[in-house]
């Protein structure tokens, strides 16, 4: 990732303009942000996922993907008109997480609703959140929880949170999830969904959970009661344990927030973040979870943490 000024993003603008691009406009949590891009399948997957937005409405921001073999694998970030260019990117995943920290990065400053990187299910009428970072089994339990019909998923994967002096009220952010291949072989009841998919270079594949797991089982939103924190570390024999709000945040701090995708990092934006997660930390019970053992393990000792 790498800031740019106001004079690069309109002389990139001028290099690239006369590309032939696909475009569509996404819905994240109420800001527009558009999509270019050469690749037809990469629109497909990006409609697929988000939420649609009315072509009527002007776009918040920009995502605009390049190929260019005289460049590198690069972020460009206009911070100012929220736009991004993305050069040579050929895994879907990368694209989508940087729209939604593009969409973070507007509400962070305009609305004070801030980004979380992680799963949220609705259990019983109570919100339970996964964070972790990455390949530490987020979606797989998360998936897993949601086998069960008191569950009702959020996201598996980002969403936005809205504080106040009650407990932190999370939202959805988008339409379809985006799945590992290997879902299936960790649950059985998945096992259908996973072979319809139509997987990309990375063995990844949008999919609606709702064929399997039937209506209602997404909602928008839910409160927030639990935050499980994952990680995968063989050294440490303890399978869960009870984290203080402190030391909650001094895991989060450790791991960058578990969150790889953030488009500014400057003092600001990082004081604003830790605020943030000291608050929302504060206001529910925290568990860290190792998940070294098996999915099945893992799954049993998560869900004696809710009960």
């Amino acid at each position: 990732m790498k800031l740019i000024s106001y004079e690069e993003k309109d002389a990139l603008y001028e290099k690239y303009s006369s590309f032939p691009f696909h475009t569509a406009k996404a819905d994240i949590s109420g800001c527009c942000v558009k999509l270019y891009t050469l690749n037809d399948h990469i629109k497909d997957m990006w409609e697929d996922n988000f939420y649609s937005m009315s072509e009527t409405v002007r776009s918040h921001g920009r995502v605009i993907c390049l190929d260019d073999p005289g460049r590198p694998l690069e972020v460009l970030f206009e911070p100012n008109t929220k736009t991004a260019f993305l050069f040579n990117f050929d895994y879907y995943g990368w694209i989508k997480s940087v729209a939604l920290a593009l969409a973070g990065d507007i509400l962070e400053d305009e609305h004070q609703i801030h980004s979380v990187h992680g799963a949220a299910l609705d259990i019983n009428g109570k919100g339970i959140t996964l964070i972790a970072p990455s390949k530490t089994g987020k979606t797989t339990h998360s998936w897993g929880l949601l086998r069960d019909k008191n569950a009702r998923l959020v996201t598996d994967d980002w969403y936005f949170v809205r504080l106040s002096e009650r407990r932190p009220v999370a939202y959805g952010s988008e339409k379809n999830c985006y799945i590992d291949a290997d879902i299936g072989s960790i649950w059985d009841e998945y096992r259908e969904l996973v072979e319809k998919a139509k997987f990309d270079n990375r063995q990844r594949a949008v999919v609606n959970v709702r064929w399997v797991t039937g209506k209602g089982s997404v909602v928008p939103l839910t409160t927030i009661h639990e935050v499980v924190m994952l990680k995968r570390d063989k050294s440490d024999a303890r399978l869960v344990r009870e984290l203080t709000s402190e030391e909650a945040w001094e895991y989060l701090s450790a791991n960058d927030l578990c969150n790889p995708h953030q488009m500014v990092r400057d003092e600001r934006k990082m004081k604003l973040r830790e605020t943030f997660f000291r608050k929302f930390l504060s206001q529910s019970r925290v568990h860290l979870v190792n998940t070294t053992a098996t999915p099945q393990e893992t799954q049993a000792a998560i869900r004696r943490i809710l009960g």
